[in-house]
């Protein structure tokens, strides 16, 4: 019996296709880690890599900017355009997730890609403030877009008891490209290897570069199967599973046994009313965790990360061109937190583990602000507190993206990522940014601590609204952690 059957009832809502039964989603869950997964976690993964990369040389050119031979930035204008990089994140991911769940997750992968490429190299070839703060807009525009395409695809194409942990894998990767700006960064703001108005534009030419790269690697990938399925289009969904399958076969290792699970779908066309009904009254519930979830991580991420350079340049004398040593091992312990603690988000289950994750970054913050502000840390101890404390916020900040791409309708998956993104980053990531660029401007540790008692108590806050009305999402099909809106009877 063939895994896609159309049936002729079921078309009596306008505007309806044909009732779609078929076993595609079970089979796809039912499947072991192959290659074809690994390459799914390449091709994909490497969006966090790109924006771990451009975070990080934000971060660390911020102070070679400040200089007169370059664009003789001042601490409030570092923030303005951090802030203008998230801000056009927060947007891009509105539109593009829009068109996402649209087009298609595949298309978008080559739009969003093109966007932050000619962005990022148009970056290195700014004159002025105003031109910086443009491209930076468009360059987040581009990474934003990719967030919402990119992570409702890995949740459609991973299986599910490996969904968790893959997830939070993925989202870490960010810190292989936070390590990539900075090593980058040590070589090409050296003085002695290249003039000051020279390295930093470099520094933004490497993304451009690599985005080359990871066009070519996507061009093998295949629609999302469930997208596919929700739009009428069943006999594409049918042949990308089976060549999934083939691939597996085709490697020596037999299809796991048994009869999958066949569910019925009626594809019809979701506008943005049903969209925002299903998301903020349907499941406002969820609503709320995500927000609380993405809002408390952003603040608290971009908040200290987007002036991270400007800490250890001000109040520990860093010289710009150092900055890049004192990121790296940073940049580790935000890596390996999610690739370690990962495994138990599926086994543990969600709820214990998000909540648990938020509640340490919390206090560890709240503990080494304290001890910033009594002024008991060098920059090498600072480092080594930020590491202990990024291992635990690394994965949580992680699980908040987790959390809003498996808990809502497959339909409106990739707006919901969107939604979630643009209000939560736009909360915390845009004000915290500008915020911590005042404190640090006033050159007082005391102020700088209660920014950072502010980001603490948002992420223990996120966990208690996690706690209440959470979702145990582990080792389930996205079918069965919420219902899709095309679903039948």
């Amino acid at each position: 019996m063939n895994s896609v059957q159309s049936l002729s009832r079921g078309t009596a809502r306008r505007g309806a296709l044909p009732l779609i039964e078929t076993d595609v989603p079970a089979r796809l869950d039912r499947l072991p880690w192959a290659r074809f997964h690994s390459l799914v976690v390449a091709a994909l993964g490497i969006t966090w890599i790109l924006d771990g990369l451009e975070v990080t040389l934000a971060g660390s050119v911020a102070a070679t900017l400040k200089q007169g031979d370059t664009l003789a930035l001042s601490n409030t204008d570092v923030g303005l355009a951090s802030s203008a990089y998230v801000g056009g994140a927060v947007l891009g991911a509105l539109f593009f997730g829009w068109l996402t769940d649209r087009l298609g997750r595949r298309r978008l992968f080559f739009i969003t890609l093109g966007v932050y490429m000619v962005a990022a190299a148009a970056t290195g070839l700014s004159w002025n403030l105003a031109s910086f703060v443009l491209f930076r807009f468009l360059t987040g525009a581009g990474i934003g877009g990719e967030y919402a395409a990119i992570n409702s695809t890995i949740q459609e194409l991973i299986p599910c008891r490996y969904r968790g942990w893959t997830d939070l894998a993925i989202n870490g990767s960010f810190w292989v490209g936070a390590a990539l700006g900075a090593g980058g960064s040590l070589v090409l703001l050296d003085p002695s290897l290249f003039a000051a108005d020279l390295g930093w534009r470099l520094c933004f030419l490497i993304g451009a570069a690599l985005s080359l790269v990871i066009f070519v690697m996507r061009l093998w990938l295949p629609e999302s199967p469930r997208w596919l399925l929700t739009h009428g289009r069943a006999e594409e969904a049918r042949r990308v599973i089976e060549g999934i399958e083939h691939r597996f076969e085709a490697s020596g290792r037999p299809l796991p046994a048994g009869v999958p699970a066949r569910i019925r779908f009626q594809a019809r066309p979701i506008g943005l009313g049903e969209v925002f009904h299903s998301l903020f009254w349907v499941h406002r519930r969820r609503a709320l965790v995500g927000l609380s979830l993405m809002a408390a991580q952003a603040f608290f991420y971009n908040a200290i990360f987007f002036t991270y350079a400007l800490v250890l340049t001000d109040f520990y004398a860093v010289p710009a061109a150092g900055v890049g040593w004192y990121i790296l091992p940073f940049a580790a312990g935000n890596f390996l937190g999610p690739l370690l603690l990962g495994h138990f988000f599926d086994s543990l289950g969600r709820k214990p583990m998000i909540a648990g994750t938020y509640i340490l970054s919390g206090l560890l913050l709240a503990a080494s602000g304290y001890l910033f502000q009594q002024g008991e840390l060098s920059a090498a101890g600072q480092t080594v507190a930020w590491m202990i404390v990024f291992f635990f916020a690394s994965a949580a900040a992680s699980s908040a993206y987790l959390t809003v791409s498996e808990t809502f309708p497959l339909e409106l998956r990739a707006m919901a990522i969107a939604v979630f993104y643009a209000v939560g980053t736009g909360l915390g990531g845009i004000a915290g940014p500008l915020l911590f660029g005042r404190l640090i401007e006033t050159g007082s540790r005391g102020e700088v601590f209660i920014g950072y008692l502010i980001g603490a108590a948002l992420m223990l806050g996120a966990a208690l609204v996690l706690l209440i009305w959470g979702v145990a999402a582990e080792r389930k099909p996205l079918e069965s952690v919420c219902r899709p809106l095309t679903l039948a009877e």
